[in-house]
């Protein structure tokens, strides 16, 4: 399956019609970034909304302490500065505890007539702790009280693991939260729906036996860990995906520089100049023409222009493949300390690292 990409201008000049398949790279090339939520490519979902093409991720990560949090308004600001480069999809969740921040800089766009809440995309997650049934709606509704938005354009469970107030694990189903997430749709707290960290198995189960499809799949995606086959069946469902990490190795993590190709990698590099890109803009590029669309992070503005300015060229299906020859399945969200829970949706490993939840409390 390939995703409809579009821009509102191209719509309005086609009669907003959807993209056919085989005219989703010539809708790509059209793209132009500017200042306008106008310029802002699209994605059409299976519940009819339309989200933008990339996404800004708010995770600020975890230290000794906990969960790393925003200081003197910096992420704010940072949301601020973003919005006015033509960023018009954010991704949170309610364990980053980043929602009131960002919820607060779109006000203040909103307020200053620059925006208005419809050019907007605002993606949360449902946290592990929230999953009995009658959980979700109240859980959103606290997000949406934080963020002073009467709704979200997109709901995820975070992840398909259920857990007690205690962190200890719960045994409630993820088709139980699942069907909270199509009570706060319906509520219309939330426009759409989706799972994140779900394998295929899980999220086949989902289509099958939810009455509503999900609109999105978010899962770690770089060119160390495709994933393709389950890509491949979400396409296939007409579920857009969404990847998160998307750089991979060519970034530190945790602080460290861990193996894998690197921005100065000569396969990397080759397909840069041949562009007049840089490394990162190839990788996000790569993900972008195997339909995926990628979750970019920063605070930094020009790596946020950077970022955005990946729309006006596309990779030919060579060097899609040698991107993907990188893979190894390496996973960089391994969350190990879960793996004895029924439900937990990646490979066990011998020597689980030690549950940072527990660990803080």
């Amino acid at each position: 399956m390939k995703l409809k990409l579009f821009t509102k201008r191209h719509a309005h000049a086609s009669g907003g019609s959807q993209q056919k398949d085989n005219n989703v790279n010539s809708a790509c090339a059209l793209f132009l970034m500017g200042d306008s939520s106008e310029d802002v490519l699209k994605l059409k979902l299976n519940n009819g909304n339309e989200m933008p093409a990339i996404a800004l991720g708010t995770h600020l990560g975890f230290d000794e302490h906990g969960m790393v949090h925003s200081s003197n308004k910096e992420l704010r600001d940072i949301i601020l500065r973003a919005i006015e480069l033509g960023y018009r999809h954010f991704d949170t969740a309610s364990v980053y505890e980043t929602e009131g921040e960002i919820g607060e800089a779109i006000c203040m766009k909103i307020k200053e007539g620059e925006i208005e809440r419809e050019d907007v995309f605002v993606t949360t997650k449902l946290w592990n702790t929230n999953h009995n049934r009658e959980q979700v709606p109240t859980a959103l509704r606290d997000t949406l009280e934080k963020m002073g938005l009467n709704y979200v354009d997109l709901y995820l469970m975070h992840w398909p693991i259920g857990l007690n107030e205690d962190y200890t694990h719960s045994d409630v189903d993820y088709m139980e939260t699942w069907r909270g997430l199509e009570d706060a749709q319906r509520l219309g707290l939330t426009k759409g729906i989706g799972v994140s960290n779900f394998n295929s198995t899980q999220l086949k189960r989902v289509v099958e036996e939810g009455s509503i499809k999900p609109a999105v799949l978010q899962i770690e995606n770089h060119p160390q860990i495709t994933q393709q086959e389950l890509v491949d069946y979400a396409h296939e469902q007409d579920i857009v995906v969404m990847g998160y990490s998307p750089l991979g190795s060519l970034v530190k993590r945790y602080g460290v520089q861990l193996p894998g190709p690197k921005i100065n990698d000569p396969i990397l590099t080759g397909i840069a100049r041949k562009y007049g890109k840089t490394t990162p803009q190839v990788v996000l590029r790569w993900l972008v023409d195997r339909n995926i669309v990628p979750i970019v992070k920063t605070i930094k503005v020009h790596r946020l222009k950077e970022n955005m300015d990946i729309f006006d060229f596309r990779l030919k299906e060579d060097e899609i493949a040698a991107i993907s020859n990188f893979d190894e399945h390496k996973r960089y969200t391994c969350p190990s300390f879960w793996q004895n829970h029924p439900n937990y949706p990646f490979e066990k490993v011998d020597d689980p690292i030690p549950d940072p939840f527990l660990t803080k409390k």
